[in-house]
């Protein structure tokens, strides 16, 4: 993991030594997005510096017309000159729209370019990374990393961009037109730079704070509103309607202070650049007017002067506009470039065993884990599974039986020691290979958006029709299935949620049986069934397991009649090991837990 990444995600109290790191890996970030763009970049500036002395020109021209076109007119009745700069304006007028136009076109084909390129990214990466990360980052902070972060970016592409670049070089091109025309007028332009250079720094200085409020503060918005609607039966259930208001209303009322101290920094900027503004172009026109009734200065001169200090503060004002987008931009490029930076904690083997006939013996050698250094779960243990073997693990929560099945499905990596498939550590195996070898069943059941073959392919991608029934067949799906009013072309809607929980738990079934793998784990697969629902998974069950290894992690003691061993754990270690018969006939815990068990059917 990245030093800086999940656990500082949503601070907001950095040092100065995090804040160079931050900053460091979001230029890498940019860098790397704008590499592939750098032709286009470099067409892009060409075309706006034109542009822009383009539009330019237009008052030095007016200041030609005037002082050289009209007395040709009037002394000599000439109206050549004049017409040459009518026709120069226009043109210049011209080229500098069209050139507009195309830098507004190569400007968006470069940003949605940086954008797709930069959401395919995050897509691509969070979905690499390990199950720690899934498990400690909220998919409401994913999401806000794909919308409220990627949205902030795209206004500084689109808009902000534009304006900085062309703040930037229309004030430069004015400062030397200005010179150009009269050194005097532009020397007092430039003394109140100072006062534009000290406000401009004092509204960067207070809206960088209070900018990565607002995104923090966006964030934590988009999260709670994110985790309440996943949530939302849950929240029926235990009627937290009235606690989850008053914490929305809490994030709501932050959100809304953050913006509002933002819109104070505006509310003092603005009138105060443009009383800059005014003051510079009233101490323009005293000085060249004074100097036009000396004789001077000439009047188109002044005229030009004036045009070009008006609107050389116009920039001023769109450049902080643009700082606003840059602040909010670089907030949410701080957020990308800390999930993009994180490392899977799972990494893959740099030079990866096949396993092409797997038997399917497990072994556990000298195993801890601990998902905390201070928090040890599974302290010492060795286990040997024999191929073909079904195991099931009991025992009270917390005792350590998901994170076994964790670790055989390496989700995660022991802390020491190692967990073998055949003999081979799976910290070797490829990817493809364990994960055709190894399959894990959850109690969730999750079916995603498509259709009921869809879903039961997600294991045999590349399986057909025939090969989709059978598995269905296989495991008492097919009936239910053909039930259904499209059959296996039914849509299963988000999350399976047309069909049942027993309905949805055959349907996994199915798709490992296609996936015919040669270790097989349920973790909790039947604990959300009613009995009816159970009785028909069971017999699912039998067919699943059958020549194949299997962990079956169970509180329902009825699941665990199927299994040729049990394991019961413990504080992460095992306690009993021996076959359903012997643990019943036994006095230990599994015969205190089946007892019970039985006594609670009466």
């Amino acid at each position: 993991m990245s030093v800086l990444g999940v656990e500082g995600e949503e601070r907001n109290d950095f040092s100065p030594e995090e804040s160079r790191q931050i900053r460091q890996r979001s230029i890498r970030l940019l860098g790397s997005l704008l590499s592939p763009t750098r032709a286009r970049l470099i067409l892009t500036m060409c075309v706006v510096v034109i542009s822009t002395a383009a539009q330019v020109a237009g008052p030095a021209l007016i200041a030609i017309g005037i002082d050289r076109g009209l007395p040709a007119i009037v002394d000599e009745g000439n109206g050549t000159p004049l017409a040459l700069v009518v026709v120069a304006y226009l043109l210049t007028g011209v080229i500098g729209a069209v050139l507009i136009a195309w830098y507004t076109v190569l400007a968006a084909r470069i940003s949605q370019g940086i954008l797709i390129d930069l959401r395919k990214r995050v897509f691509l990466h969070t979905q690499k990374l390990s199950l720690e990360f899934h498990e400690s980052y909220t998919s409401g902070r994913i999401i806000a990393r794909q919308t409220s972060d990627l949205d902030a970016i795209r206004e500084l592409l689109d808009s902000g961009i534009n304006q900085l670049v062309q703040g930037l070089l229309y004030m430069v091109f004015i400062g030397i037109a200005l010179f150009s025309l009269d050194w005097v007028s532009g020397l007092v332009l430039m003394v109140f730079l100072v006062p534009l250079g000290v406000l401009t720094r004092w509204f960067q200085v207070r809206s960088q704070r209070v900018f990565r409020e607002t995104r923090v503060a966006s964030a934590r918005l988009i999260v709670h509103f994110v985790e309440t609607m996943t949530g939302i039966r849950a929240v029926k259930a235990f009627r937290k309607e009235k606690r989850n208001a008053a914490d929305f209303a809490g994030y709501v009322e932050g959100y809304r202070d953050s913006n509002s101290r933002v819109i104070a920094l505006f509310g003092t900027f603005d009138p105060v650049l443009v009383l800059i503004g005014n003051v510079a172009l009233g101490v323009v026109l005293l000085v060249g007017g004074l100097r036009v009734a000396d004789g001077g200065l000439q009047i188109g001169v002044l005229l030009a002067t004036l045009l070009y200090t008006r609107q050389f503060f116009a920039p001023a004002q769109e450049m902080a506009m643009f700082y606003n987008s840059y602040q909010s931009a670089a907030a949410a490029l701080e957020k990308i470039s800390g999930v993009l930076e994180e490392q899977p904690s799972v990494p893959d083997p740099t030079r990866p065993i096949d396993l092409w006939n797997a038997k399917g013996r497990v072994r556990f050698d000298g195993v801890e884990f601990a998902y905390r250094s201070d928090r040890v779960i599974l302290p010492r243990f060795d286990l040997d599974i024999p191929a073909g073997q079904v195991i099931a693990l009991v025992g009270s929560t917390g005792a350590g039986k998901s994170t076994l099945a964790k670790l055989m499905s390496r989700f995660y990596d022991p802390s020491s020691g190692a967990v073998s498939l055949d003999g081979l550590d799976l910290r070797m195996l490829h990817p493809k290979d364990l994960r055709r070898a190894v399959v894990m069943v959850t109690q969730e059941a999750y079916l995603f958006s498509g259709t009921v073959s869809e879903n039961i392919a997600l294991g045999k991608p590349e399986a057909t029709r025939d090969e989709i029934v059978a598995a269905a067949r296989a495991v008492g799906a097919h009936d239910f299935i053909t039930s259904l009013p499209g059959g296996y072309d039914t849509d299963v809607n988000k999350r399976g949620g047309r069909v049942s929980a027993g309905q949805r738990q055959l349907i996994s079934f199915a798709r490992a049986f296609l996936a015919d793998p040669v270790v097989l784990i349920l973790d909790e697969a039947t604990a959300s069934l009613d009995i009816p629902s159970e009785r028909l998974v069971q017999e699912g069950l039998t067919t699943l397991l059958a020549d194949r290894t299997a962990v079956i992690i169970a509180h329902r003691l009825s699941t665990v009649a199927i299994a040729d061993r049990v394991l019961v754990m413990e504080h992460g270690t095992i306690v009993e090991d021996g076959t359903p018969a012997d643990l019943i006939a036994g006095t230990g815990r599994f015969s205190q837990l089946h007892a019970a068990w039985r006594d609670s059917l009466v």
